[in-house]
């Protein structure tokens, strides 16, 4: 639907006996909507589908269990959850991974070599050929357990309130819409937007003069976007650390759009 609700029936019809992958993201990174998985891994498997389950939005939000969701395979990135870029983590059902090839090769991914063949080392070796990210790791480890100590509960209670303040000040700005839910609680921090007569790569280049940091473009979702029947939107991501000062800033910034690129006020 145009809020970003799936239409459980309409996936239903689309996952067939020639199905072999489901692959879905958790959480909208353009919509904010969380997605029903736990459905959608049910109808994968009713077919003998492996589920696929992109979950590099959700991982900061909302607690994940992959055996409840159902996934056979999870995967999200450091950097998405306040930890270093290049790292991530992939989870998969073992006796998968057990049946998957290596697609890399190298050290540590071996347990022994001859001229006529190889043995490969036990999971998870058997995926993490050469010298892995040691750095990274330790970072990652370090914003988990950044994010436990601080706690779900309280990382929602907060995005939920900054993201309503932000909402409710920005829906009331002629020419500008937000996409998705009406329901601030449904939006897991996100608010992606358009303004009547400004691109969003404006929009992104006027707020970043005002020191406001979002994003713009398609945002990696151009199917969605099509469907959208918007070319690119511009996107502003909250998160528990940010301020009620901060969201202040963004909706200031965003009233002046149209009268900055001179529409008048």
């Amino acid at each position: 639907e145009m809020d970003g609700t799936l239409d459980l029936n309409k996936v239903e019809s689309l996952i067939t006996g020639k199905t072999k992958i489901v692959a879905c993201t958790q959480v909208s990174n353009v919509l904010g909507r969380v997605n029903p998985i736990r459905e959608i891994a049910a109808l994968a498997h009713r077919v003998g589908a492996v589920m696929v389950v992109d979950g590099a939005q959700s991982t900061p939000h909302i607690p994940v269990d992959v055996q409840a969701l159902g996934a056979d395979f999870f995967a999200f990135s450091g950097h998405k959850i306040y930890g270093p870029m290049g790292i991530g983590v992939l989870y998969g059902r073992e006796e998968l991974l057990d049946d998957m090839p290596p697609f890399l090769t190298g050290g540590e991914m071996i347990e022994s070599v001859t001229r006529e063949g190889a043995t490969y080392a036990e999971l998870p070796h058997k995926f993490e050929a050469g010298t892995v990210n040691a750095a990274g790791a330790v970072g990652l480890h370090a914003a988990i357990d950044y994010v436990n100590r601080v706690g779900f509960p309280e990382m929602h209670h907060r995005e939920a309130a900054l993201t309503r303040r932000a909402m409710e000040s920005i829906q009331k700005i002629p020419c500008v819409h937000v996409l998705g839910s009406e329901n601030p609680e449904e939006h897991c921090g996100i608010i992606t937007f358009t303004v009547d007569g400004v691109h969003p790569h404006d929009i992104s280049e006027i707020l970043a003069s005002d020191g406001v940091a979002i994003r713009a473009g398609h945002h990696c979702a151009q199917p969605l976007h099509t469907y959208l029947k918007r070319p690119s939107t511009a996107r502003a991501s909250l998160a528990f650390y940010n301020t009620e000062a901060d969201v202040d800033r963004l909706v200031s910034s965003i009233s002046t759009l149209r009268e900055r690129m001179g529409y008048g006020k």
